[in-house]
């Protein structure tokens, strides 16, 4: 049997901890690296995004290449919401455009449950995309060494 290589921080959060899982997991979807992301998860992780049900590292990769291929050039912020114990609730926001060049804004809510190893083992995400104009974007790239700032309501 193989020794689990711990994720901090670990739980049970505190809010400077939470923050920190919240920046790491934003920094790592901004790589659009699949396997990267789903590293961050349990084995058996389960999901649900949007209207899909996703379980497993491989599943999660799956659903994250094909995520990328579709959501062109995608930006991510993420903004703490609430914490309690193994538990972190997060707002976020996208910007992304699809092979047309159509832009979109998406905005989303996720629910976040960790092991004690502080690998994520549910998430659940509820998104909605908005059209924008190009030059309507407020998200240019991953965010700048020592930024925590959250993300505007609107």
């Amino acid at each position: 049997m193989s020794e689990i290589t711990p994720r901090p921080p670990l739980p049970p959060f505190t809010e400077e901890t939470a923050r920190q899982k919240v920046l790491m997991a934003e920094a790592a979807w901004n790589t659009r690296d699949p396997q990267r992301v789903a590293a961050a998860y349990t084995p058996d992780s389960v999901w649900r995004n949007r209207n899909e049900f996703i379980q497993g590292r491989e599943q999660i990769a799956e659903f994250l290449t094909r995520k990328w291929e579709r959501e062109l050039d995608y930006v991510l912020r993420k903004d703490l919401w609430a914490f309690s114990g193994n538990h972190i609730a997060v707002r976020f926001q996208y910007e992304w455009h699809d092979v047309e060049g159509q832009w979109y804004r998406s905005y989303g809510n996720e629910n976040w449950e960790f092991d004690e190893f502080g690998y994520m083992a549910r998430r659940e995400a509820s998104i909605n995309d908005l059209k924008i104009d190009e030059s309507e974007r407020r998200i240019s790239g991953p965010r700048p060494d020592g930024d925590t700032s959250g993300i505007p309501l609107h």
